[in-house]
This record gives C-alpha cells, sequence and structure tokens, in this order.
C-alpha cells in the first residue's frame, strides 16, 4: 500500500500492484507442495508395490489427519506427534500393538521416518505465538520426497487397469461371436465338418483355459489364439467342400469319392437316412450280381494288407491276428464296441462275405475319428455290396493314399 501511496500516476500504479499480484501467484509455484489426500489415494493405487496392505494405509491416514494443512510442504512442517491414545482413536480404536506393527511397516516401506527425541517421546517444542518450532514424532518427508515416484507408478497401474478391463472386454466378445458362428454353422446344417469341429475344438480348450484374473499378457494371448481361430473359421466357411481322394484311373473317380465321404453325408445326427442308391459312374468290371450276393464274398486282399492298413484292430484279438478266423471275431467285438446293431452287421456279412464284412469293420474303426456314425456308414457299404458297386480294394486303398501310407496291394 506504501507503494501505491507514492505513485503520482493512476496508470503506473496500476502496472505496480498488477505485478505484485504476479510475484504473489508465482511464489507458491516455486515451493508449491503436494496434496496429503491426493498422494494417500495414488498410494493407495499403488499399495502392493509399496508392500503395504490396508491396515497400514488406514494407520497412515490417521497420521495424515494430525497435519495442520492440506498441502504437504517442507516449510509448512512434516513431523506429527500424535499419542498412542490419540492415534488409536483416529485409527478407529486399533489396539496399540497393532500400532505398533503397521506403523513399522510403514517405516520400513519407506512413506515415514522417526524422529526420535532425547527421551524417545513424541512432543513438540513451541514459541510463544503458539506455533511448532521443533517436533518429535513420525516424519513425512520421506513420502514429500517419494511423491513423484508414487504418482508415476499409480498413473501406470491405472493405464494398466484400463487397457486390462478394454482388452477382456475385447476378448469376451471375441469369444461371444465365435461361439454364435459354431453355433449357427451347427443349426445350419445339423453338425460340424470335421474341419470346423476341429476348429472348435481348439476354441473350447482356449475358453476352459481361462484364468478367473487373467492378467494382460494372459488376454493378449488368448486373443492372439481367437484371432487365428476367427481367421481359420471365416476361411472354413467360405471353402466348405469334400475332396476326393483321387486314383489312377479316371472311371474310378466318382466310386472313390463315394467311398470316402465323411459319414455325416450317410446319416445325419437325428437319424435321418440319406439316399445312397444313386446310380455310380464306374464301369463294372464283371457283370452286376443278383439281389442278395455280392462279388466282394471273397476279399481281393490279403490278411497282412488289411491289417497294415488297419492296425487299430490288432488290439481287440484276444492272442492277435493271424487269420481271418481271427479278424472275424475281432470285428464282431468292434462291432458292439462301435454301436452297430446285430441287423446290420448281420446284413453286412450277408451281402459283402465275412471277411470283407470285417475288412470293413476294421477300416470303420480306423477311421472312426471321421465317421460320427458307424452303424449308418456300415449300411451304406453294404447297400453298395448289394448293388454290386463296392470294392474293399479300393476302400483299403483310397484310405492309404489319404493317410499317405499307400502300400501295394
Amino acid at each position: 500500500m506504501q507503494i501505491l501511496k507514492t505513485d503520482t500516476s493512476a496508470f503506473r500504479g496500476r502496472m505496480k500492484m498488477f505485478a505484485q499480484n504476479s510475484d504473489r501467484q508465482e511464489q507458491p509455484k516455486q515451493g508449491r507442495g503436494v496434496n496429503r489426500w491426493a498422494l494417500y489415494k495414488q498410494l493407495c493405487v499403488a499399495k502392493a508395490e509399496f508392500d503395504l496392505n490396508d491396515r497400514c494405509l488406514a494407520v497412515l491416514s490417521s497420521l495424515l489427519s494430525f497435519l495442520p494443512d492440506d498441502e504437504l510442504h517442507e516449510k509448512s512442517g512434516l513431523v506429527v506427534f500424535p499419542s498412542n491414545r490419540q492415534l488409536s482413536l483416529r485409527a478407529h480404536g486399533m489396539p496399540e500393538s497393532t500400532l505398533r506393527r503397521h506403523l513399522a511397516s510403514l517405516i520400513e516401506a519407506g512413506i515415514i521416518a522417526r524422529k526420535d527425541s532425547p527421551t524417545r517421546k513424541r512432543y513438540a517444542h513451541k514459541d510463544r505465538e503458539g506455533g511448532v518450532e521443533l517436533a518429535f514424532g513420525f516424519s513425512f518427508a520421506p513420502l514429500l520426497q517419494r511423491a513423484s515416484e508414487i504418482a508415476a507408478i499409480a498413473d501406470k497401474i491405472l493405464a494398466d487397469q484400463k487397457a486390462l478391463k478394454r482388452l477382456r472386454d475385447e476378448v469376451s466378445v471375441m469369444r461371444r461371436d465365435m461361439a454364435a458362428a459354431f453355433a449357427d454353422k451347427a443349426e445350419e446344417t445339423g453338425e460340424l465338418s470335421e474341419r470346423i469341429e476341429a476348429l472348435f475344438v481348439r476354441f473350447r480348450a482356449i475358453v476352459d483355459a481361462i484364468p478367473r484374473r487373467a492378467s494382460l499378457d494372459e488376454l493378449s494371448a488368448i486373443r492372439a489364439n481367437f484371432e487365428a481361430i476367427r481367421g481359420e473359421l471365416a476361411i472354413a466357411l467360405k471353402t466348405i467342400e469334400i475332396v476326393p481322394v483321387m486314383s489312377g484311373s479316371d472311371a474310378q473317380y466318382e466310386r472313390q469319392h463315394n467311398e470316402s465321404l465323411p459319414e455325416s453325408l450317410f446319416e445325419s445326427q437325428n437319424g435321418e437316412k440319406i439316399d445312397l442308391n444313386a446310380p455310380s459312374a464306374e464301369t463294372p468290371v464283371s457283370e452286376k450280381p443278383e439281389e442278395g450276393t455280392s462279388d466282394e464274398l471273397t476279399p481281393s486282399i490279403s490278411l497282412d494288407q488289411v491289417l497294415r492298413s488297419c492296425p487299430d484292430i490288432r488290439e481287440y484279438g484276444a492272442n492277435g491276428i493271424g487269420t481271418w478266423r481271427e479278424l472275424h471275431d475281432a470285428s464282431r467285438i468292434v462291432s458292439s464296441f462301435l454301436g452297430i446293431s446285430q441287423s446290420a452287421y448281420q446284413e453286412a456279412i450277408r451281402f459283402m462275405g465275412p471277411e470283407t464284412a470285417s475288412t470293413a469293420i476294421a477300416w470303420i474303426l480306423q477311421k472312426l475319428s471321421a465317421i460320427n456314425s458307424p452303424g449308418g456308414y456300415l449300411r451304406s457299404l453294404t447297400q453298395k455290396a448289394r448293388g454290386g458297386t463296392f470294392s474293399i480294394r479300393q476302400l483299403l486303398f483310397s484310405g492309404m493314399k489319404a493317410s499317405g501310407g499307400l502300400v501295394s496291394i
């Protein structure tokens, strides 16, 4: 005010007053402190990084409440000196033994420091106006020094939590959409193709392995796996087709194509049969047999070739399989295991012969992963044998070519 009185110009006086106000506004910025409660909230977020629990933070909150100002500043005093009784009351009646344990944890974590008096008591020396000149107790100097570190850690944790939530939502949406795509395809066709079913098995394996509290890295890996499966599923849905197994002769193409079809084309899951009596493009090598007979009553392959093509049947021989009779006995056991009805089994023996029928059952066992209904598949082969268009030789031949294990027959 004295400066304003010496001014002879109102304009000059206003300029000086503005300069003084600017100086007052800049002074706090130069020595700006940190809001105690804002810093406390940041520490609550970053408590795991400092190995602090909720009870330690409750004690820290009680200590902070003894500060006269909200700003933590070196010039305003960073030492509080409450008695154990006062501290216990502000900590909602926490026992003194528990207080001491959590105070030790705060000191060990580098959040507060102990400033002991000669008598190790907590008190303060005050001036005539009641201002604190020297205090002994707990100092918040370490907390103020680590304020920027705590803020940086808290910001990173909050950013990670936000990214985790967004990634979790993204994975949930991908999981829902992919499950709906599989369900729609199954509802549309009644079943899933072998390729799509394999993708569904991979999808379910990933879903079942998702942790209850997945980390950011785990969710990132899950999303990558989902994206890979989704890409393969999109390709599979656009390019679903049956790739026939080609033989060396064009005249045998359609017959081998029909014999290598998956079982879903012979019998649907609801048991509805599909007509398989469509004429074959194959030129018969001999006259068509009469109804109730077959040119396959005597197989045109050896038992060794059957066992090499269908090795899984060996496990069902009581003492191994060395004769056609032992193969027949094993196939009868396998037919029951596969759920093939007695009527379907007897009909196959009638029109194919026991050796050929046993070979067909061994082949069905070998290809079981690609056949949904063994009974329906055997009936379809029996219908071909009944019509004179079935060749067990070509059935095994196509199977061995598809598996890359072609041997001379």
